[in-house]
């Protein structure tokens, strides 16, 4: 395709967050964007491959460090990634030594402190729960269990899933063991089911203790994923609001744990570490990757 072809080359870090796949592209100081298309072509190539791009360009607001545009796999655009940020945070704290950093975003400013590569805490900001925040297609009072299934009416597989919006949309069934469904045949069928009109995140989620939960996820427009942050955010707030869990609970998703805290602010806080693997860069004129170290 010649517009990427003459796409100048994207510099990136890759990066991961307990196994979720991150690439980070610092544009800041120049005029560029990443389009649709140039992400899905960073995305097809193993040694930049991603499951979220996380773009950083100059600073809408004073005090952030800067303005973060999140892409998922298919090139679509993002709202919230938990553990992008985190990875975003770790980087910038090797760059500048800053423990305590805000970035924003299309929902807003996020705060991230980083410890240390083992703790980087991530305010995600509020958890959503009206039917039109989440979004939902049409009106529900109780979002902690709306109509929605999979299989036959009198014996479905999955049913009465939980609802939040944490900078996404997130949908959580609660099921005695995540591995007992095949979300890889289940995920794209709910994801892009009508009653989200933008899609939305959909997690497998089993409560082993008031503390602790065990998650998989099929992350919107990325696929299943080793680890998604805000659906562990949706998963641990929803625990909560359907008083399964307490408000601070331990999600163990495929690639790890993160500690996740909903407080009584509606403030909702992920804790978990962050990888930085190599540095690269994408040459559209070839539609190959290098990795630089």
């Amino acid at each position: 395709m010649p517009p990427l072809k003459a796409s100048p080359p994207l510099s990136f870090r890759k990066m991961n967050g307990l196994g979720n796949e991150i690439v980070v592209v610092d544009l800041r100081g120049t005029k560029r964007t990443v389009l649709a298309e140039e992400a899905r072509a960073v995305a097809a190539d193993p040694l930049s491959r991603f499951d979220q791009m996380m773009v950083l360009h100059d600073p809408k607001t004073a005090g952030t460090e800067a303005y973060v545009r999140i892409y998922n796999t298919d090139g679509s655009e993002a709202q919230a990634c938990g553990n992008g940020m985190r990875c975003v945070g770790l980087l910038s704290f090797a760059a500048r030594q800053r423990e305590r950093m805000k970035f924003e975003t299309k929902p807003g400013v996020l705060d991230v402190h980083v410890v240390d590569d083992q703790c980087i805490s991530v305010d995600m900001g509020p958890a959503r729960f009206a039917w039109h925040e989440i979004p939902l297609a049409e009106p529900f009072h109780d979002t902690t269990r709306i109509e929605l299934q999979i299989g036959p009416i009198d014996a479905p597989i999955l049913h009465s899933p939980s609802v939040a919006n944490i900078g996404n949309p997130h949908c959580v069934f609660w099921v005695d063991d995540v591995a007992r469904f095949d979300l890889g045949r289940f995920g794209p069928m709910l994801e892009n089911h009508p009653i989200f009109p933008e899609r939305a995140n959909i997690s497998l989620a089993a409560v082993t203790s008031a503390a602790s939960i065990m998650l998989r996820t099929w992350e919107r427009g990325a696929g299943l994923t080793r680890a998604c942050g805000s659906a562990a955010c949706a998963a641990g707030v929803l625990g909560a609001r359907t008083k399964r869990t307490g408000r601070t609970v331990t999600v163990t998703v495929p690639g790890g744990p993160l500690l996740i805290e909903w407080t009584p602010a509606n403030r909702v806080r992920m804790t978990g570490p962050a990888t930085d693997e190599y540095a690269g860069v994408y040459d559209f004129s070839t539609g190959r990757a290098q990795r630089l170290n």
